[in-house]
């Protein structure tokens, strides 16, 4: 290309060009407009040769234009705002009814019709909140609801298993579960009681494998206290029949005394069949109390846990059903939040 400065002379302004020099590669491009500006000053007919070139001239800076801008719209095609990207982690979380406790003591249909129009139809219940299994069940089937867990004492199964069956049978679900064991709260759970535990999860987990069901024991905290090379909990796991006792993880008591939920679903893949997808703000005193006062429970992503790194790890596991649980009281205001941040994560 020609860089090289070629000035155009002419004694007039009517003339064919300007005096003033100008690159030889612009010139085609400027012409048709300073030809059109003298004869418009100048009061003069403007030939039709320069209105041919003009319209060329715009015909191709539109075409160009049409074209830079349609291989920009191919080449990067627009996500929609605030949706994820890829394929969602979890699309259809559960819940856990002690969460909406308050609600669900006031009014069983209400709190029902609440969490499905938070767009959540699989709940467990730690509760049957005054009603019978029967009425219960049907008001889950008339909404297009169903109960998958059932959350029942210790003592329950123990002196009062076959109500226990009775009732899990009649909501329809897959799991029985206890979220603690006896023992002495005034001193530390021991090695004794980790030992009792297991004997008695044994026997539990026999006896509703015999009537279809599965047995989970959910973790509090307290059972992480260490123990020979690990931990009372993998004394708990280790020593417990993989067939017939499963391990509901509560991320919130695994991370408050100090553990990694990542780390423990990649160690018992298999033992794990459920969670509760549960947060504690950063700053939680980290013990092995089992207990922490309510107001560090937060909605989920505003606290200590990674739930995308967890949910990738336990994509090989045996959970089946992940709920999410809030403790404070402002759950109706903190649920749509949190459910709108697990549904937004992606593979």
């Amino acid at each position: 290309m020609l860089t090289s400065v070629m000035p155009e002379t002419d004694g007039s302004l009517s003339g064919d060009s300007l005096a003033t020099p100008v690159s030889v590669q612009y010139v085609p491009l400027i012409k048709p407009y300073w030809r059109l500006c003298i004869c418009w000053i100048t009061n003069q007919t403007v030939p039709m040769i320069y209105f041919r070139q003009f319209s060329f001239l715009l015909a191709l800076i539109l075409l160009l234009t049409s074209a830079c801008s349609g291989g920009e719209q191919e080449s990067e095609p627009q996500t929609p705002p605030n949706e994820p990207s890829g394929e969602a982690l979890l699309p259809d979380p559960g819940v856990v009814s002690y969460s909406f406790r308050n609600q669900f003591s006031e009014d069983v249909p209400a709190t029902l019709d609440l969490i499905k129009e938070m767009g959540v139809t699989n709940i467990e219940f730690s509760s049957l909140f005054g009603q019978s299994a029967e009425d219960l069940r049907a008001m889950l089937d008339e909404r297009g609801m169903v109960a998958t867990s059932y959350g029942v004492g210790f003592q329950a199964v123990t002196d009062e298993i076959d109500r226990v069956i009775e009732e899990a049978h009649t909501l329809g679900v897959q799991f029985v579960r206890i979220g603690s064991v006896p023992y002495d709260r005034s001193g530390p759970f021991t090695i004794d009681d980790a030992q009792r535990a297991v004997e008695a999860f044994n026997e539990i987990g026999a006896r509703l494998q015999e009537a279809d069901l599965k047995f989970i024991y959910h973790n509090h905290g307290f059972e992480f206290r260490p123990h020979e090379e690990g931990t009372l909990f993998d004394y708990m796991v280790q020593n417990t029949d993989p067939e017939t006792v499963g391990y509901e993880m509560d991320l919130g008591w695994v991370v408050q005394p100090g553990h990694d939920p990542v780390e423990l679903v990649q160690r018992y893949p298999d033992r794990f069949w459920a969670t509760h997808l549960k947060d504690f703000r950063h700053g939680t005193p980290q013990d092995y109390s089992g207990s922490t006062d309510r107001s560090n429970s937060v909605m989920l992503g505003n606290g200590m846990i990674d739930f995308a790194a967890f949910l990738r790890a336990a994509e090989g596991s045996n959970i089946v059903h992940h709920y999410i649980e809030y403790e404070d009281e402002d759950v109706v205001d903190v649920m749509p939040h949190s459910l709108s941040y697990i549904r937004g994560l992606t593979k």
